[in-house]
């Protein structure tokens, strides 16, 4: 399954740079990987996308990963980071940078974003975590869906007087990753590397967890401190990733699910195989957006959207798995 996966990472990363509004052919594409002398538009071209390619796949590893970490601690297999609020308490800080403190840099972005994703997900941990039983995975996806909804609300409200805001948040809201720089792929690859870190190290634990509260108790584990660590790497992620490329959905549930399918709920081989399946599926919708609307570009966003639901759905029917 890893040397599959491999391949179709490969393939996507070749798709990515030679296809799109203009096709390069396999000289251009060699040229502009490694004969930097050649200046010639289909190199330059090819240079230009590579950019893009990176982002795309950092950012599909992201999700997968998140995803994963979020299914795990709400013990939910069709859950989204977006359940804990994250993608929304991440859309509220950057349309009120936006609005208010006129941000404009990817730096501002992510800082901004992660601050509203933290503080967003504490909230509904802190919301999930009253009354008996503590943090159950019923009461944090209740939490996170009032959560959403009400900071969803406060997104409008915040963008309907201020055009500014307005024109700057929608097409950031759409979710792309054509604006990616070097720059950005600079400031999002450390917070990258620390979601990862996080996943990894908590996976055995997650493990533990799957089998419920007690169980995980009598093996040594905490579940409110591991739920914790492990939301906290899942917002992490999604929350670098939404600042730079918006709110890109079904990444983090659909790659997770499917890797599920395949190689079992082992967190372990679960989270590294989630990240290369997520930047498998991004960088490809990515492709496929550029391809359908050529000359023009359909955000990566919709295209995951109308990808991503149907799939989903079929998914769900045949798991029939309420929770892990």
């Amino acid at each position: 399954m890893i040397i599959i996966s491999i391949i179709l990472l490969i393939a996507c990363m070749i798709a990515s740079l030679s296809l799109g509004a203009r096709v390069v052919s396999f000289q251009e594409l060699m040229d502009g990987l490694f004969n930097h002398n050649n200046e010639s538009y289909g190199a330059n071209v090819v240079r230009k996308r590579f950019s893009r390619t990176i982002f795309s796949l950092l950012c599909g590893a992201a999700l997968g990963v998140a995803g994963a970490l979020m299914q795990a601690v709400t013990r939910n297999p069709l859950a989204d980071p977006s359940i804990l609020g994250v993608n929304t308490g991440a859309a509220l800080f950057v349309v009120c940078g936006i609005a208010f403190l006129n941000i404009s840099t990817a730096n501002q972005y992510i800082w901004l974003a992660l601050i509203g994703s933290e503080l967003t997900a504490a909230f509904v941990f802190g919301i999930g975590s009253m009354g008996r039983g503590g943090a159950t995975p019923i009461k944090l996806v209740l939490a996170g869906a009032a959560t959403t909804a009400a900071l969803s609300s406060l997104v409008t409200t915040v963008m309907i007087p201020n055009s500014y805001a307005m024109d700057q948040f929608r097409f950031w809201q759409l979710g792309s990753v054509g604006s990616a720089t070097w720059s950005s792929i600079a400031t999002f690859f450390p917070f990258l590397i620390i979601g990862i870190l996080i996943a990894l190290i908590t996976a055995p634990a997650l493990n533990a967890l799957a089998l419920g509260d007690d169980a995980a108790t009598g093996l040594g584990v905490r579940p409110g401190f591991l739920r914790l660590g492990a939301a906290i790497g899942g917002v992490i992620l999604c929350g670098a990733a939404t600042a730079l490329a918006g709110p890109i959905g079904f990444i983090g549930l659909l790659s997770t699910h499917a890797m599920r399918l395949i190689l079992g709920p082992d967190l372990r081989f679960l989270i590294p195989m989630s990240a290369i399946t997520g930047a498998i599926i991004l960088t490809m919708s990515d492709v496929i957006g550029r391809l359908v609307a050529s000359p023009g570009e359909l955000e990566v966003g919709v295209v995951t959207a109308f990808i991503g639901a149907p799939i989903l759905i079929i998914l769900a029917k045949k798991s029939k798995v309420r929770s892990l």
